[in-house]
């Protein structure tokens, strides 16, 4: 016998008219604690952060059909972040993915979650240059660049594959989805929740271990999540590879940055010419519009790391890129990136670093070693320990945190790759 319960439940909001949901909570006989009330159960139960989810699974069925379900993101969402009905986690690639497990990292509570590793292939190797996007509640890796040991020479080739991942399935497997029709690696990517599908653009073949070589693209790519398929889109109006992509609200597809030609110093060394501009897409025509340069000529030699900060109440979003040791917001009125703010505490120079967007905030991370100093007579090298420093652009308040991840390997962001998840 099931017992439904309905919890009425109205979401925070400034509008008066907001219209109250209903969410329905189906669980077996056995209740989810004794003694209390299964709605009751149910909220403390949605306290957990997602990353210990795993753990607390086998304690009981009812816990592990509750946690298996969507309803503890839709309470967690409802009840404990009205201002944030959208809370993210991050997801971080340290390697090859079919070699390395990737883990989720909850920076609200600290926590870590490792993931399953991908698929192994016995033909193919060293991974890089892919792509991670999440889209609901799927996790994807598309693309990328890799060696082929039955080829010959042995040199890296870009793959089309596309995994996904269910990450409120009870059990969590990749699967595999129909490849992109164009091979590619280090191109632009975003996904479009409004029409269920993701969007790639440019890149090409180029690997990690070479800092110059490979191909360039110019095509661009729709995937329909819920038919597994593939559509072309017009293409860009040049070859550009190494490019950042996102969504500049919900209509418009922006491509930035990345590099074309490739000139050689003394005729021998290459060296790529990174592009100053950028193109955008219109979703509902599917043409595109180029911008003009971003900044001078030598102000700087490439575009950095680039991520946006979702608008709240229709305010527009903020789009942010760390250069070295500095922030700098996006002025589409004046196409040049403003100087936002400094980092608070320097990198080290021999150290790669990662930024992302979290919760409203940017999030400048390092990696640095971490001794166990409880030897007296000789501090012992444990793992590597991840210093973050975080942003908020609207207070322009700096905080620190630091925490371990669960990895032994070193987590290198040069390599590395990442990506946001919404619960």
């Amino acid at each position: 016998m099931k017992r439904k319960d309905e919890m009425p439940i109205s979401p925070a909001s400034s509008s008066s008219s907001s219209s109250q949901e209903t969410l329905t909570l189906t669980s077996n006989a056995e209740t989810l604690i004794p003694g209390l009330p299964d709605d009751i159960s149910s909220i403390i139960l949605s306290l957990v952060p997602f990353s210990h989810h795993d753990r607390l699974k086998p304690t009981s069925k009812s816990w592990k059909a509750f946690l298996s379900s969507k309803l503890p993101f839709h309470l967690s969402r409802w009840f404990f972040h009205p201002t944030n009905p959208h809370p993210t986690i991050l997801c971080i690639f340290p390697q090859d993915p079919s070699l390395v497990s990737p883990y989720l990292f909850d920076p609200r509570h600290g926590a870590w979650r490792s993931l399953p590793p991908a698929p192994c292939s016995p033909h193919s190797y060293g991974l890089s240059n892919f792509a991670a996007v999440c889209l609901g509640r799927h996790l994807y890796v598309l693309g990328g660049s890799l060696f082929d040991n039955r080829s010959y020479p042995n040199c890296p080739h870009p793959s089309a594959a596309t995994l996904r991942l269910d990450l409120t399935a009870s059990s969590l497997v990749w699967e595999s989805l129909s490849p992109m029709r164009t091979p590619r690696g280090s191109f632009a990517c975003a996904a479009i929740p409004s029409s269920n599908s993701i969007l790639v653009a440019g890149g090409g073949s180029r690997h990690a271990l070479f800092g110059a070589a490979g191909t360039r693209l110019s095509s661009v790519e729709r995937f329909d999540s819920g038919k597994d398929h593939w559509v072309l889109e017009e293409n860009l109006p040049r070859f550009r590879a190494g490019c950042i992509g996102f969504l500049g609200g919900e209509k418009e597809f922006w491509v930035m940055g990345g590099y074309g030609n490739c000139r050689k110093i003394s005729g021998v060394f290459p060296v790529d010419e990174h592009y100053r501009d950028g193109a955008v897409m219109d979703l509902e025509s599917g043409k595109w519009r180029e911008i003009g340069n971003m900044w001078e000529e030598g102000e700087r030699r490439r575009l950095g790391t680039v991520v946006v900060v979702d608008g709240v109440n229709g305010e527009a979003p903020g789009i942010f890129m760390l250069d070295r040791d500095e922030i700098f917001r996006y002025d589409a009125a004046l196409n040049r990136w403003q100087k936002e703010s400094s980092l608070p505490k320097k990198t080290p120079p021999d150290s790669s670093c990662g930024f992302v967007a979290l919760g409203g905030e940017l999030y400048v991370m390092f990696a640095s070693p971490f001794f166990d100093f409880k030897e007296i007579r000789r501090p012992r090298l444990k793992r590597t320990a991840l210093f973050i420093q975080a942003y908020n652009p609207k207070t322009r308040a700096w905080r620190h945190q630091m925490t371990k991840p669960p990895s032994q390997f070193p987590l290198d962001f040069k390599t590395a790759v990442m990506c946001t998840i919404r619960l």
